[in-house]
Protein backbone atom coordinates (compact mmCIF):
# COMPACT_ATOMS: atom_id res chain seq x y z
CA UNK A 1 0.00 0.00 0.00
CA UNK A 2 2.87 2.38 0.72
CA UNK A 3 4.08 2.07 -2.82
CA UNK A 4 0.77 3.36 -4.19
CA UNK A 5 0.80 6.30 -1.81
CA UNK A 6 4.37 7.23 -2.73
CA UNK A 7 3.64 7.01 -6.45
CA UNK A 8 0.48 9.11 -6.15
CA UNK A 9 2.13 11.69 -3.90
CA UNK A 10 5.03 11.88 -6.33
CA UNK A 11 2.81 12.47 -9.34
CA UNK A 12 0.89 15.19 -7.53
CA UNK A 13 4.10 16.94 -6.47
CA UNK A 14 5.44 16.76 -10.00
CA UNK A 15 2.25 18.26 -11.42
CA UNK A 16 2.20 21.08 -8.88
CA UNK A 17 5.90 21.70 -9.47
CA UNK A 18 5.28 21.94 -13.22
CA UNK A 19 2.34 24.30 -12.78
CA UNK A 20 4.14 26.60 -10.38
CA UNK A 21 7.58 26.34 -11.96
CA UNK A 22 8.98 24.96 -8.71
CA UNK A 23 11.83 22.68 -9.80
CA UNK A 24 12.57 21.53 -6.25
CA UNK A 25 9.00 20.31 -5.75
CA UNK A 26 9.08 18.56 -9.11
CA UNK A 27 12.30 16.73 -8.18
CA UNK A 28 10.79 15.72 -4.82
CA UNK A 29 7.86 14.27 -6.71
CA UNK A 30 10.15 12.32 -9.01
CA UNK A 31 11.97 10.89 -5.98
CA UNK A 32 8.69 9.96 -4.26
CA UNK A 33 7.41 8.24 -7.38
CA UNK A 34 10.68 6.35 -7.80
CA UNK A 35 10.58 5.34 -4.12
CA UNK A 36 7.11 3.86 -4.73
CA UNK A 37 8.37 1.94 -7.75
CA UNK A 38 11.25 0.50 -5.72
CA UNK A 39 8.89 -0.55 -2.92
CA UNK A 40 6.70 -2.29 -5.47
CA UNK A 41 9.66 -4.09 -7.01
CA UNK A 42 10.90 -5.25 -3.61
CA UNK A 43 7.43 -6.55 -2.78
CA UNK A 44 7.33 -8.45 -6.09
CA UNK A 45 10.74 -10.04 -5.42
CA UNK A 46 9.68 -11.10 -1.92
CA UNK A 47 6.51 -12.63 -3.31
CA UNK A 48 8.48 -14.53 -5.97
CA UNK A 49 10.99 -15.85 -3.42
CA UNK A 50 8.22 -17.05 -1.12
CA UNK A 51 6.53 -18.77 -4.04
CA UNK A 52 9.79 -20.42 -5.13
CA UNK A 53 10.50 -21.68 -1.61
CA UNK A 54 7.12 -23.39 -1.38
Amino acid sequence: MGEIMDKSKGRIKQAVGDLTGNKKLKREGERDEFRGQVKGAVKDVKRAVRKAVK
